[in-house]
């Protein structure tokens, strides 16, 4: 996968933004006001870090040299994904669940607000 399959394939989720909080190179994907995806568009290969659930980052991490505790990040959660030789199921899935992680976390409200546009 590419950045931009990978960005086209966040914002297509409801309440999904764009930003670049920190420098001009780090895409920052947030449903509501939270980060669910981090993107260096400079770094090659392509590595983004993700919200997983603290079993499944053990896991992946044991499976896969591409992933590793994020950098910067809680690593107990947070995934750094190199995206080189990873399957998309596999890639989507760790986004779907980096989404649907961030997006229980938010207020009743803010959840309401997403699900009604």
């Amino acid at each position: 996968m590419d950045a931009n399959e990978i960005l086209d394939y966040c914002l297509a989720k409801k309440g999904v933004t764009e930003s670049f909080p920190f420098d001009n190179e780090t895409l920052v994907m947030k449903v509501g006001t939270k980060i669910f995806l981090l993107m260096s568009l400079e770094r090659q290969p392509l590595s983004i870090n993700v919200k997983t659930d603290p079993e499944w980052s053990l896991e992946l991490r044991e499976k896969y040299l591409q992933i590793t505790g994020a950098f910067h990040m809680n690593k107990t959660h947070w995934n750094s994904v190199s995206v080189d030789g990873l399957k998309r199921d596999l890639i989507l899935k760790m986004i779907d669940q980096s989404y649907d992680l961030v997006f229980k976390s938010l207020t009743k409200k803010a959840k309401e607000e997403i699900l009604s546009v």
